[in-house]
């Protein structure tokens, strides 16, 4: 069971975005999508989700063209969270996460009720289930919209079919705090109930510190992908960022990285 992007090229308005990247992703681990921007990284997710076709090249989910699949199918299988939280109407926080339930609705799960609400419980925003979602933060919006991505893909599916989270840079409007509560409730989610987890991140040493493994984009190629620990070399992050760096270890070994002055001018 993967999910698979095979020699996949973007072009837009005459400008290519992605060129020939290829990557197995799996379920069960925790993938970053790393990259300086302008790499590609949000056009690759948007690709996995089936949000956008490629120009050449196949996606694929379970070795089935991922184009192929109806949008319930897709939606009973992948969520997706995207940078953008803008939501039209005057929902409160709990219809929000609802929203994640929909594709759900020809076979409802026993406890609807309480999977939205252990979701929301889940990304700490349950004591704002009845607020107005459009008076909340930026970090407020990011965490219910995570709720509502887990509360889609909350319980297993038939056959053991595997599950995905695909998100876009979801800690970029969270404090410090909740970067870290978020990127361990993904990790815990891929690591202890097989689901596999996709995100766009940018900072590098949450990347080392959360995930398995990282696919590293530059000028829309992929440079690299393998373990993260892997990827994340000293001299590949000088080569792409043109920032130097030294290694440290954390008390509990997890390799992490000081940063110096970018070359960038």
């Amino acid at each position: 069971m993967t999910l698979q992007c095979i020699d996949a090229r973007v072009v837009v308005e005459g400008r290519t975005l992605l060129e020939g990247v290829s990557a197995a992703l799996k379920p069960g681990r925790f993938t970053a999508i790393l990259g300086p921007n302008g790499a590609g990284k949000s056009t690759l997710l948007s690709l996995l989700s089936a949000q956008r076709r490629p120009n050449a090249g196949e996606v694929l989910l379970d070795e089935r063209p991922i184009r192929s699949f109806s949008p319930r199918e897709l939606a009973l299988r992948r969520a997706v969270m995207p940078q953008d939280s803008a939501v039209a109407f005057n929902f409160t926080v709990h219809e929000v996460a609802e929203l994640g339930r929909y594709p759900h609705r020809q076979q409802p799960d026993a406890d609807e009720a309480g999977i939205i609400l252990r979701a929301l419980e889940a990304t700490d925003v349950a004591k704002l289930s009845s607020r107005i979602f459009n008076t909340l933060s930026g970090g407020e919006k990011a965490r219910v919209h995570l709720a509502r991505a887990l509360a889609q893909i909350w319980g297993p599916r038939p056959g053991k079919a595997a599950r995905w989270l695909l998100l876009d840079e979801p800690t970029a409007a969270l404090d410090l705090a909740h970067q870290h509560q978020a990127l361990g409730l993904l990790r815990d989610r891929a690591n202890n109930q097989g689901v596999g987890v996709v995100a766009v991140l940018h900072d590098l040493n949450l990347a080392l510190s959360y995930a398995d493994d990282a696919l590293l984009l530059a000028h829309g190629e992929a440079a690299c992908f393998g373990p993260v620990g892997e990827v994340l070399t000293p001299e590949r992050m000088k080569r792409i960022w043109g920032i130097e760096c030294t290694p440290v270890r954390n008390p509990d070994g997890v390799l992490q990285y000081l940063f110096g002055p970018s070359a960038i001018s």
